[in-house]
């Protein structure tokens, strides 16, 4: 596996480092050994799937407050997204900074979300399906989300206007 630094304090792209021959390739997509030699949370209770019919499907921005901060590592399993994350740690460095990356089936690139963060994402092309692994268990009543358009951060989002849900677009401003 490839672990490069994001420049958002603890976030990683990852790419699965392949082993090729006539027959395609074989990659390991999780090490918990690998990403605890790095510091970061080798934690796995809780895989998701996230399937969205229809291009500019927005989902996020979404986390969970403490005690039940949750490090999630993302991956696209079928189509593309445009995969965002905010750093919401008060005391980090880059606190109140976002980064997106785009996420396919074919570059098979993964994101790790650091505990403190908040993510979401919005499809490039019809029927994609995501993948995520997390290191706690959902909490609904530790569930938190930022607005997508909150002008704090001014995600630029690559599809507009975006398809979200009821409850995505009534979450409030957040307030750095």
């Amino acid at each position: 596996m490839i672990f490069s630094p994001i420049d958002l304090s603890g976030a990683f792209a990852i790419e699965p480092e392949r082993l090729q021959d006539e027959r395609g390739f074989f990659a390991r997509s999780w090490c918990q050994e690998e990403f605890r030699l790095r510091g970061l949370n080798p934690r796995l209770v809780q895989c998701n799937i996230s399937f969205n019919r229809r291009r500019g499907t927005l989902r996020g921005m979404h986390y969970q407050e403490a005690p039940h901060q949750e490090a999630k590592l993302v991956r696209c399993t079928k189509g593309a997204i445009y995969d965002a994350i905010i750093n919401l740690r008060r005391e980090s460095a880059t606190y109140g900074q976002w980064r997106g990356l785009e996420l396919t089936d074919e570059n098979r690139l993964m994101i790790y979300v650091p505990e403190g963060f908040a993510h979401g994402f919005q499809t490039l092309c019809d029927d994609t399906e995501v993948f995520y692994q997390m290191s706690v268990l959902y909490h609904p009543e530790s569930a938190r989300g930022i607005r997508w358009d909150d002008p704090a951060f001014g995600i630029s989002w690559p599809i507009a206007p975006p398809i979200i849900s009821e409850r995505d677009s009534q979450f409030d401003a957040f307030d750095l």
